[in-house]
């Protein structure tokens, strides 16, 4: 992790696409994320670790990670006789996208935000206005 923001915004990032970047998924999430897309039908937690060769725990633990971010659904499936089991099935990417782009822009309007408090603070406690730039 970046000990500040301008060795944040230094470096190259790292992460290849949106999955990484924004929510340090894991590569099994991805694989779970693409599998699900593929796939027309919602899978059982069993059925998802069936398909990814992986222990049920451990796809487990993927599906959770993809349900807290939002890329994922859970739907219940009532059985007749009583009792239900989940299935999972990925969220629309357009809708996805929308959102993420909703939290990118109130991110930079609190940034905005914070940097002129700064700025307004600084400039009148200290006596001077800000440099003018050339």
């Amino acid at each position: 992790m970046a000990n500040s923001m301008s060795e944040m915004l230094r470096q190259d990032m790292q992460c290849e696409g949106l999955l990484e970047c924004f929510h340090d998924l894991k590569e099994i999430d991805k694989n779970v994320f693409r599998m699900l897309n593929e796939t027309e039908d919602s899978l059982t937690v069993d059925e998802i670790a069936d398909r990814i060769d992986r222990e049920r725990s451990t796809a487990y633990r993927s599906v959770q990670r993809l349900l807290q971010v939002g890329f994922i659904q859970k739907e219940q499936i009532n059985y007749e006789q009583g009792g239900y089991y989940h299935v999972y099935r990925p969220r629309d990417a357009e809708e996805i996208a929308q959102e993420m782009q909703r939290m990118l822009n109130d991110w930079y309007a609190k940034m905005g935000q914070l940097i002129g408090e700064f700025s307004e603070k600084y400039a009148v406690e200290s006596g001077r206005s800000p440099p003018l730039e050339g």
